[in-house]
């Protein structure tokens, strides 16, 4: 870990990337990771331009490399309009596959991430955002400064049953993230579909490895990644103190969307 951690202070002063690091909420711990396979991706990020990541995952393809590189990653985000001169807080950002969207649509973005590497890795493919802050840690943990007018929520919570010490975490998650929001803000969430068709098809449940498990509400496993129904997700947002929602659907998953739906 140390000699990882030296390795990639020396890419950060070799590179000397434009956005802001902060470290004061990280905990010295990542709870999270691909393994080894990480290094690897933030290699291909350190010697190329984002244009040139498809050759690189084309030469040494797996999933994880896949994920964390592919274009389509965008196609979440890249159509939304985002208001002008707006500050976003991205909550999650993982490898980075959306902050750069981010940073060229809104005035100024916060993105959070709870693993260092991984941050690590939206540094140096950010490295030319002027208009970027990364915070290292859980959100659960930090203190903002200043309400966003959007927060963004990709692939986020779900998880919150692992990190967010609660009785009801998901509702406390929302309750919170809402504390953030600007009084017309806009929580922007991408999640998996609880009875989505690949689950009735026999796929293993995303978050937990376990087919159908889901389907049969997750009563094999007690805490941990876990999805929604649309009616259970819309409920959950609008106790949280949500009062508008408005669904879209990203096909085939909000993963790697090519077609989105309203």
């Amino acid at each position: 870990m140390k000699g990882e951690r030296r390795m990639y202070q020396e890419l950060i002063a070799k590179m000397n990337p434009c956005p802001k690091f902060n470290l004061q909420w990280y905990k010295n711990e990542d709870l999270y990771s691909d393994g080894e396979v990480e290094d690897f991706i933030i290699k291909i990020i350190a010697e190329n331009r984002p244009e040139d990541y498809s050759n690189a995952v084309y030469e040494q393809f797996n999933w994880p490399i896949y994920y964390h590189l592919s274009p389509l990653r965008k196609n979440i985000l890249n159509w939304y309009k985002f208001k002008p001169d707006s500050s976003v807080l991205e909550i999650g950002c993982g490898m980075g596959a959306i902050t750069s969207v981010l940073c060229d649509e809104c005035k100024d973005v916060t993105a959070v991430e709870l693993s260092r590497k991984r941050a690590t890795a939206t540094l140096l493919r950010c490295r030319e955002k002027e208009n970027l802050e990364i915070i290292v840690g859980n959100l659960n943990d930090i203190e903002f400064e200043k309400k966003f007018d959007y927060i963004t929520l990709i692939g986020v919570l779900e998880y919150q049953g692992t990190y967010t010490e609660s009785t009801n975490p998901y509702m406390d998650f929302l309750v919170k993230i809402k504390q953030l929001l600007k009084p017309d803000g806009k929580l922007l969430v991408a999640i998996e579909n609880q009875y989505g068709l690949k689950y009735w098809c026999g796929m293993p449940e995303d978050h937990v490895g376990i087919p159908f498990e889901g389907i049969n509400q997750y009563r094999d496993v007690e805490r941990g990644g876990r999805t929604f129904s649309k009616t259970a997700l819309d409920t959950l947002i609008k106790e949280s103190g949500f009062h508008n929602t408005y669904f879209y659907y990203p096909y085939p998953d909000y993963k790697l969307p090519t077609v989105i739906y309203s």
